[in-house]
Parts: structure tokens; sequence; C-alpha cells
């Protein structure tokens, strides 16, 4: 089903300079409508850009949610930061619009993630209780919630392998369209979530080696608060920056 990150999409982009790939994984019409048809894309490309050109200058990061969540974390200049807008024009991989995916520097995250949106894999909806990570240098020591809980420790610890118990990425939520329906390539671009990435990460996107992982899972933290070295710039899911609520196609 994915095809993204597996070994013979990363020898296909290696080997072909000129391939173009979009991340679109179990897409409907409805689905198609609702996050790059009914767009204006324009305009979103527009808001997703500028805050890709605030996001490379950041340093230190900050994310809090409603749900419990709260960590820190230092950046690297070094990783790639993905604007998703809908432009997708040029050679690479790109995923469907309305998501800037941060990778942040390999073992600074520190403090809670609470998962209250979709998890996948491997359940492909949102928890009965929330699921409670604690973080400590990138990576996972606890595992805390009700039942769903018990079965991703069960699911991450399954793999043997310890870079499925890592931090891979954070990416926001910026897709106007966007709805909460299981379907995480949709889930994780509802307005103002994070999605946060556990386990591969590919040397594609932080050279030179990425990070190891038997596999990768993603979960989402609803109405996100970002503070950007200390400056809030979102609040419960709301572009709060001036110069970047101008742009703002929610507003």
């Amino acid at each position: 089903q994915w095809l993204l990150y597996s070994t013979p999409f990363e020898i296909a982009m290696d080997k072909n300079k000129k391939l173009r790939y979009m991340c679109l994984v179990d897409f409907s019409p409805e689905l198609l409508i609702r996050t790059i048809g009914d767009i204006n894309t324009a305009q979103l490309k527009e808001f997703m850009e500028a805050f890709g050109v605030r996001q490379r200058q950041v340093k230190e990061m900050r994310v809090t949610t409603p749900a419990g969540t709260d960590v820190s974390f230092v950046l690297d200049p070094s990783h790639t930061v993905a604007v998703d807008c809908g432009k997708a024009d040029v050679p690479g991989f790109h995923m469907c619009p309305g998501q800037l995916n941060v990778i942040p520097k390999f073992g600074t995250i520190n403090g809670k993630i609470v998962f209250d949106g979709t998890i996948t894999p491997p359940f492909g909806h949102v928890p009965s209780q929330p699921v409670e990570l604690t973080v400590e240098n990138g990576v996972i020591v606890k595992i805390e919630g009700g039942r769903e809980a018990s079965e991703y420790e069960k699911f991450l610890k399954g793999f043997d392998d310890e870079g499925m118990l890592k931090m891979a990425h954070i990416a926001y939520g910026f897709n106007p369209g966007a709805k909460r329906t299981g379907n995480v390539v949709e889930d994780e671009r509802v307005w103002g979530c994070t999605e946060w990435g556990i386990g591969y990460v590919s040397a594609i996107e932080a050279p030179p080696i990425g990070q190891p992982a038997a596999s990768h899972t993603d979960g989402i933290c609803l109405n996100s608060t970002i503070y950007f070295d200390g400056k809030l710039v979102m609040e419960d899911g709301v572009i709060v920056d001036e110069e970047l609520k101008k742009l703002d196609p929610t507003v």
C-alpha cells in the first residue's frame, strides 16, 4: 500500500532524477475534492511558503496541546523542511497539499506527546483514549493511556528494533478542507494539528544517513500551539503571528 520509503521507492528516486511522485494513499473522489479541488491552492501556497521561510530560521521549538502535549526540541538546518502546498511541478517526492514537514535534530525531543487524533499504523483510527508518550532525548521511554496505548507499545516493541522508539519528525496540518475521517493522509492535514512520525527517516530528508528503523508510524495531536524560539506563532490551531495571519487562507 505504501510505496513511500520502501527500498524500491528509494532506488527509483535515486536512479531517476526526473521522477515525480505524490503520496495519495487511499484517495477517494470525495477526498480529492475536499483537499485539492475545492482549495485555493495559490493562496495556500503563499501562506505555506511564508511559513516555511520562517520555519527555516528557527533554532528551538516548543509544542503544546489542550490534551497535554508539551514538548521541546532543537532544529537541524541540514534537515529538509518540506512545504507541500500543491506545487508538484519539479522532480522529487511530494505529499498531498496542506502539510509542512520538519525533522528536528535527532535526540533533542523532550517532553510529553499526547495523540488525540488518528494513529496509523496499527490502528487507522482515533484511539478511544488519548495515547501519551514520554520522550527523553528523542526516545520514547513510556507509553500510557487505555487499551490502545498498550497495543501501541506492543506494536512498536514488536519490531525488536530500537529505531522504532525514536521520534522522527513533526508536520503541521494546513489544509482548509481536510477533516477527520480515519485516513491519516487526510487527518494529518486537518488545520492546526501536528502529526508526529516515529521510526524511519530517509537519507533524502535527513542527510547523510537519515534515521534507520524497521518501519514508520504516525500519530496526530489536535489544536496545537507552536512557539518559535519562544515566540507564539500558533495557538490552539489558530495562526496568531501577525505577518503569517495576513496570509492565512482560513481567515
